[in-house]
């Protein structure tokens, strides 16, 4: 009778056992950080209220012009194109130096040797037929009212093989002018929000994002074919450009 006793008693633990096994529990996982619940906030908050977008607009007077000039001459030989598109550009930047253009302002945008071909029926192919040198320069001209006369001047340098692609207007620096295109790009943003929160029956808050998208400076350009030499007089007026720039608001609803 004791082998009986002692078997009940080995089966009573392992019932134990078991039971107490299963009836264990998983653990919550960790609640989440501090850091992603501020976020989250902030998300939840910029999703909410109203959102306008700014406009501020400058005009000043450009006080630079950027002048894209050079030449191209084209000859049977590398050589001979090479020693002629020197000659050209080197009584052109003579003009810049008769105008006190600083060498700083001289900057090569484009030199460049290639070969010319043209399609033969005789041969049912293209031939070499000569080179073309290229070499173009963009000078930065600080008195805008000698841009004019300084292409006439560099037009008659560099006679037949001139080119001269285009001419920007802009500011050197915008700078002064950022304080005051913010003050209106957020004045606008303020009187569309107004406006808004007027037509929808509720109070304005406080802004509670505001991002600046950037300054933008448009450049004023003018493009010319290639000039030939003598040339009449170039008539150059820079006009107007506009510094602009955009902020977007939230503002809060109270």
């Amino acid at each position: 009778m004791k082998w009986k006793l002692l078997l009940a008693t080995l089966l009573t633990l392992v019932v134990t056992a078991v039971g107490t096994t299963g009836c264990q529990t998983i653990s919550p996982p960790p609640s989440t950080p501090k850091v992603a619940q501020s976020l989250s906030g902030i998300f939840s908050q910029q999703s909410t209220g109203i959102w306008v977008t700014g406009e501020g607009k400058v005009s000043v007077v450009p006080d630079i012009a950027i002048l894209s000039i050079g030449v191209e001459a084209q000859s049977a030989s590398v050589a001979e194109a090479q020693s002629q598109a020197a000659a050209a550009m080197t009584a052109v930047v003579a003009e810049f130096d008769n105008f006190g253009i600083a060498k700083k302002d001289i900057q090569t945008q484009q030199f460049s040797i290639t070969p010319v071909r043209r399609w033969s029926d005789q041969e049912a192919r293209e031939v070499l037929i000569g080179y073309r040198v290229t070499n173009m320069v963009t000078v930065k001209i600080r008195k805008v009212a000698d841009a004019g006369a300084i292409i006439d001047a560099t037009a008659r340098a560099g006679g037949d093989l001139i080119v001269i692609n285009n001419i920007n207007f802009t500011v050197d620096d915008p700078s002064p002018y950022h304080k005051e295109v913010r003050e209106k790009a957020m004045a606008d943003a303020q009187a569309k929000a107004t406006q808004l929160a007027n037509l929808g029956g509720v109070k304005l808050g406080k802004p509670t994002y505001i991002n600046e998208s950037g300054i933008f400076t448009p450049v004023v350009r003018e493009y010319y074919a290639p000039v030939p030499a003598p040339a009449p007089s170039t008539p150059i007026s820079p006009g107007e450009t506009e510094i602009q720039l955009s902020v977007q608001v939230v503002y809060s609803i109270e």
